[in-house]
């Protein structure tokens, strides 16, 4: 026993230092194969895995030793344990290695976990870090991957993250302050807090030892009247120019300019709830404003409030935020990477805060609620009635309680009781939950807090009975750099053939600039080739691969739409398309049916008859070729349009499916767009020609312009910009 603890020793004294003089002693006792290939086993024993595992097993056993482990250092102890399991197995299973290497570099990795033990030993609260099952946190899964790469490992490029289940748990954190924040900072060092409107006392009236929660949250289950605040009549709000405000909307900015602060603004998906949120923050001058969005949303958050408050400038968070105006008026982030900039969002002195679909946050374990209460609580703290809004179609998903968090959010309640503002209007109705008026009162009280509903029935008449909302999203992933380069590749391949054209052209004619009737010339060429779409990328494939990018993201939001508002229907020019949404739905526990080409007749039917009569079908996943006509989906109001069409007419015929005679509420079609790529010049180009048809036919459905055409101009625009582009540099 205490020849293997001398072992034990002196292999940990190499893992340690990976250096020379553990080369040597492997040299001494690796047999006929150290012999055989000293270079191997010195190679072995300073490059490779087992040397990065050495140095970070140090640097935690040293953190230990000096007290208990930070966030940083269990989470190196944990990728430590992770990987010495994972390259144990990978060293067994090595042919390229002999017996006695192998015997070698398991011995050092004993070394690497006992010293793991003994820190476990000295820090009892890292052992729940050790077992195989043990959640692994981003910040893990990161610093895996760094000390892979550093060890020379190939590793795969990192995914894209899933989008976080609501009952996700708190995380190991990993913060992150942009550098054009510290530079507000800087430019703003006494940024300090009002409280000269905060009430801090606990309501100490008749009904403070009352519990109030759960009556609360029951006077919603025995329904009543509208849940709607009182909103002003006389809504003289005036939008931006070449703009319009429909009246539901200016009703809710009117309130936020007579001095109403916080809002559940609960409207149907197409009513506008996100130019009302912002239009409400200019009105209450809730800048800067902090807008927490889903991923697939934000980038049209941006684009909104260019649109809607265009003397306010707005920011998106990415990832780390590198890219940011730390001194915009308008800071839009995602769900899913609040973790990282919790700590300098809190400290940045905003009066205002919204959260779009808010019922992201029913579950107030989970890590991003409980990063959007902190949020708010600080905002709440350091200004003096701040602007709250939640904007969700859909504030209860399984349970009266999941009005809980968001109420909380909104200052309404605590953990225990309701805040001062709630707790006085409950004092004034005079009655306890044991008299039988309460639950009416009480639902009374809460709705004028805040809560604003609107069904696209109650505002018919504000609202148009067909239209196209455009969702633009960023493919900022892997998927999104290779298409943007492919699109590169296509436009320098078409400026080849430009300059190509001009050297050989007989014609004396000269042209100044770029020759734009050579342009055309060009792009036809191009799309009549055949021969290059082979070899190369073509404007198909590159629409085709946007298609396929964005899938996952116009499924996730048809979901969203799915829960808010009922029924949806989702098209899709191309079956891998159609399999992901149906995957992602699957994935989010809502029923769908398939209408694609190669079904029979009666499977067709069946699942049409089931996306229609049973109301637990959610999605009908419709191929644009398969299903754009000869179909009656009025059971639902939301299309989805996950890939465009090359014609206005295929466009119109998809969105006729719904929009039909015995149609009872408006339509809104969502067309998903991929920002910064030619979708959105495809986009533009569609509804030029369908505005073009309009004024030429006078309504007439015959179809003016054809696929080629808008294929033909897509590949001019194309053209143009790049050659453009080269006469500027």
């Amino acid at each position: 026993m205490a020849r293997g603890q001398r072992q034990s020793g002196a292999t940990r004294s190499g893992a340690a230092s990976g250096g020379p003089s553990r080369a040597g002693g492997a040299r001494r006792g690796g047999g006929q194969g150290g012999q055989r290939s000293p270079r191997r086993v010195r190679d072995l024993d300073n490059e490779g895995m087992i040397p990065v595992l050495a140095r970070a097993v140090r640097e935690v056993e040293a953190a230990a030793q000096r007290g208990k482990v930070r966030p940083s250092g269990r989470t190196k102890f944990q990728v430590v344990a992770l990987l010495v399991r994972e390259e144990r197995a990978r060293i067994r299973t090595d042919a390229e290695s002999t017996e006695a290497q192998r015997t070698e570099q398991l011995k050092r990795l004993d070394g690497v976990a006992t010293i793991l033990a003994k820190t476990a030993a000295r820090d009892t609260s890292l052992l729940v870090l050790l077992p195989e099952d043990a959640p692994v946190s981003d910040d893990a899964a990161t610093l895996k991957r760094e000390m892979q790469l550093a060890a020379g490992f190939e590793v795969p490029d990192e995914p894209e993250p899933e989008p976080q289940p609501d009952d996700a748990p708190v995380a190991v954190e990993r913060r992150v302050v942009p550098q054009s924040v510290v530079a507000r900072q800087l430019a703003n060092p006494f940024l300090a807090p009002d409280f000269s409107a905060v009430d801090h006392k606990r309501p100490t009236g008749r009904l403070s030892s009352w519990e109030l929660l759960g009556p609360l949250f029951r006077s919603f289950e025995y329904g009543g009247a509208s849940s709607c605040m009182d909103l002003p009549e006389d809504a003289s709000v005036k939008a931006p120019a070449g703009l319009e405000l429909m009246h539901h909307q200016a009703q809710l900015v009117a309130a936020a300019a007579e001095g109403h602060r916080t809002f559940l603004l609960a409207d149907e998906p197409g009513l506008g709830k996100t130019a009302q949120a912002l239009l409400a923050a200019e009105a209450a001058g809730a800048y800067p404003l902090l807008v927490v969005v889903p991923n697939v949303v934000k980038t049209n958050w941006a684009r909104e409030a260019a649109l809607w408050t265009p003397r306010r400038t707005a920011t998106v968070v990415h990832g780390n935020g590198d890219g940011i105006d730390g001194f915009a008026d308008i800071v839009v982030v995602n769900y899913e990477v609040l973790d990282r900039h919790v700590g300098w969002l809190g400290n940045l002195g905003f009066r205002g805060m919204v959260v779009d679909e808010a019922h992201f946050i029913k579950n107030k374990t989970s890590q991003r609620s409980q990063h959007v209460l902190q949020l708010s609580e600080k905002i709440r703290q350091r200004t003096v009635r701040p602007l709250l809004m939640a904007l969700t179609g859909t504030p209860l998903i399984n349970d009266i309680e999941d009005f809980r968090a968001i109420w909380q959010f909104l200052g309404w309640i605590d953990e225990k009781k309701p805040l001062a503002q709630l707790m006085h209007s409950l004092e004034e109705t005079g009655l306890t939950p044991a008299d039988s008026g309460f639950y009416t009162a009480a639902r009374g009280s809460v709705i004028d807090l805040g809560i604003v509903r609107r069904r696209k029935v109650d505002v018919a008449s504000d609202i148009p009975a067909r239209r196209i909302a455009d969702l633009p999203v960023e493919l900022d992933d892997e998927a999104g750099r290779s298409i943007r380069a492919a699109e590169r590749d296509l436009a320098r391949r078409l400026v080849s053939r430009y300059d190509s054209a001009l050297e050989n052209r007989r014609s004396s004619v000269m042209v100044a600039g770029i020759d734009h009737e050579l342009v055309r010339r060009v792009a036809r060429w191009e799309r009549e080739d055949t021969n290059s779409s082979a070899t190369e990328e073509n404007v198909f494939g590159v629409m085709r691969r946007i298609g396929q990018a964005k899938a996952g993201l116009a499924a996730d939001y048809a979901a969203q739409l799915a829960r808010s508002v009922g029924k949806v229907v989702f098209f899709a020019k191309h079956i891998d398309v159609m399999d992901v949404a149906e995957e992602t739905f699957a994935k989010r526990g809502l029923r769908y049916s398939s209408i694609r080409g190669h079904q029979t007749p009666k499977q067709r039917q069946a699942n049409i008859d089931a996306f229609v009569s049973d109301p637990e079908v959610a999605v009908v996943v419709c191929s644009l070729s398969a299903a754009g006509v000869g179909l009656n989906l009025q059971v639902a109001s939301n299309v989805v349009l996950a890939e465009l069409s090359w014609t206005d007419a295929e466009q119109t015929q998809a969105i006729d499916r719904v929009h039909r005679i015995g149609q009872e509420e408006p339509v809104t079609a969502w067309r998903i767009i991929a920002a910064q790529t030619i979708d959105s010049k495809v986009a533009q180009l569609i509804d030029d020609k369908a505005g073009l048809a309009a004024r030429a036919l006078d309504g007439s459905d015959e179809e003016v312009s054809s696929s080629e055409d808008i294929q033909l101009e897509a590949l001019v625009a194309l053209l143009t910009d790049a050659l453009q582009a080269r006469l500027t540099v």
